[in-house]
């Protein structure tokens, strides 16, 4: 039997960081602590040390809470493009309809093929504005005839076999007000004449007439023409007369 000799060294000594066996005897006089290691968050290149709430909640799966969303690019378009409002184009309407002679070239159908309803709002609340004077309720009323009144014109031209639809109804009468609002000045000054007033208020709500009329009344109606531009010029004829109370 040989004697015992000094005791080899274990093959692998455990680091601080690895888990160690101890007897149940020594396992009585351990104590100490756990400490929390510090978590970070990479936000734009910065490391950030995160709050106890913050560590809080994610330990808890809550930490959906603080997520972020990207800005969406499309959340950061211009008002006008939010609300879909076309400067350009409104400006070409107005001009389609100010000037109806097919001789000049522009390109009418697009008031009526391509409808908006900034623009006609915009035209019919400048006609309601220049009626305010002395007649505030005459705003309300306007809107509502032009509500109404391209309701009524939409529906006896669906009748008469026309294939056109509300909303183009509505942006062709609302546009065609222009002319009533041309009018309107030239009226101030030569008021008190009362034959070139009748002559302007006639030639205001023909022009009015035949520039809706133009765009609405198609050839769909064949024989039926007359049918539709007699209301569409009885419309023209009472916002005239909400303007300038005869």
């Amino acid at each position: 039997m040989q004697p015992p000799g000094p005791q080899q060294p274990p093959l692998y000594a455990p680091s601080s960081g690895d888990f160690t066996f101890v007897s149940s005897a020594d396992a009585e006089d351990l104590s100490g602590s756990i400490t929390t290691p510090d978590v970070k968050l990479n936000l734009g290149g910065e490391f950030i040390k995160e709050s106890t709430a913050t560590t809080f909640l994610r330990q808890r799966g809550y930490g959906w809470l603080l997520e972020v969303e990207d800005d969406d690019p499309e959340d950061n378009k211009p008002l006008l493009e939010e609300l879909d409002i076309d400067l350009k184009d409104i400006y070409y309407k107005i001009r389609c309809v100010l000037m109806p002679m097919p001789s000049l070239g522009f390109n009418r159908q697009v008031v009526r093929d391509n409808p908006d309803f900034w623009g006609p709002l915009a035209v019919v609340l400048f006609f309601s504005m220049i009626s305010l004077y002395g007649q505030f309720k005459v705003v309300s009323w306007i809107i509502t005839i032009w509500i109404f009144g391209s309701l009524t014109i939409f529906l006896l031209a669906r009748v008469l076999g026309g294939e056109v639809a509300y909303g183009q109804v509505l942006g062709v009468i609302g546009y065609s007000l222009l002319p009533l609002i041309v009018i309107a000045p030239v009226l101030l000054v030569v008021g008190s004449f009362e034959v070139v007033s009748t002559l302007i208020k006639l030639f205001g709500v023909f022009w009015a007439a035949y520039s809706a009329a133009s765009l609405l009344v198609g050839e769909e109606f064949k024989t039926k023409k007359p049918l539709l531009i007699y209301p569409i010029f009885l419309l023209y004829i009472y916002f005239l007369s909400l303007y300038t109370g005869v």
